[in-house]
């Protein structure tokens, strides 16, 4: 999409200026990784077993390590390169904790990283249609996402979602035993996991409290993870807990900073959960949706 300087209702176009070296793509990543992405800088140029890593990161929210790789190749097949990357990792465990522990002073330990979470994340100035239909797929644990720059130093950072119509990569991996491997051990979980925890009933509460999230701005994402759904806009602005009898939405606010006149809220903030922020609702019918909005809207 072209971007445009208005000089008093003059529009003057604003030109990419490329990207010449991947290893600039990797500096600017790096040095906002936290930023970009909310991840942890691991380690830049991670080697193991002959196989050199361009960035390794660690995800705070879910507890999982995540590779990133810059390509200005668009013609390299980023499938083969993520299963390979994913399947060493699974292999050698350890050693990305040693790493994680000896480059950031810490004590992380085997059990407190959900390995089921790994992911690979690909970065590029552009991406083929064939790299992109190639990951396609709902449960991939593969992300693309496109970065350009322009004359003026702005920067524009667009993950590419998966349609609508994404099918599973479990048929494909069943004849492939690399496939096979990491999709055995690795989980991308999707909206219909989790709606399968509670009752017809309550999955209809929880489309229209999504229908009426995704309405408070443009571009929110929908991200499920392990035990919730994200609503994100650069980060996250709530999250949705399904249980068999009612749903948990956490606004991610800190303890302070949420006008809640009605007094529906929850303070977590020194009360264990998973969701991100220090506010929880409990719902159980759409009742308070447009009140509950006014709520989640002053998180974005």
């Amino acid at each position: 999409m072209p971007l445009y300087n208005n000089k008093s209702g003059a529009l003057a176009l604003i030109k990419e200026r490329p990207f010449k070296l991947e290893r600039e793509i990797q500096q600017l990543f790096e040095s906002n990784l936290s930023l970009i992405t909310g991840l942890i800088l691991v380690k830049s140029e991670f080697s193991i077993k002959s196989k050199r890593i361009d960035t390794l990161a660690f995800d705070p929210q879910s507890k999982a390590f995540i590779i990133i790789e810059y390509k200005r190749d668009r013609n390299a097949s980023v499938v083969d390169q993520g299963f390979t990357y994913l399947s060493l990792m699974m292999e050698n465990k350890a050693d990305f904790i040693i790493e994680y522990n000896e480059s950031l002073n810490r004590n992380l330990l085997r059990d407190q990283v959900d390995w089921s979470q790994t992911r690979v994340v690909f970065v590029s100035t552009g991406f083929t249609e064939n790299q992109i239909k190639a990951t396609n797929f709902k449960d991939i644990a593969i992300e693309l996402w496109e970065v350009t720059r322009y004359e003026n130093n702005t920067i524009a950072i667009e993950p590419i979602k998966k349609t609508n119509a994404a099918a599973s990569i479990k048929p494909l991996a069943k004849d492939d035993s690399l496939l096979k491997k990491v999709a055995d051990e690795i989980k991308v979980y999707t909206e219909e996991d989790h709606i399968q925890k509670t009752t017809p009933a309550l999955a209809e509460v929880y489309e229209q409290f999504r229908d009426a999230i995704q309405n408070l701005a443009d571009d929110i994402e929908i991200k499920p993870v392990k035990t919730y759904i994200a609503f994100k806009k650069d980060t996250n602005i709530c999250d949705i807990e399904f249980y068999r009898k009612h749903l948990k939405i956490f606004i991610n606010l800190k303890s302070g900073n949420l006008d809640d006149p009605k007094k529906i809220t929850r303070l977590v903030s020194d009360i264990g959960h998973t969701g991100n922020g220090d506010y929880e609702i409990t719902v159980t019918n759409t009742s308070n949706l447009e009140y509950i909005m006014s709520l989640i809207k002053q998180a974005i």
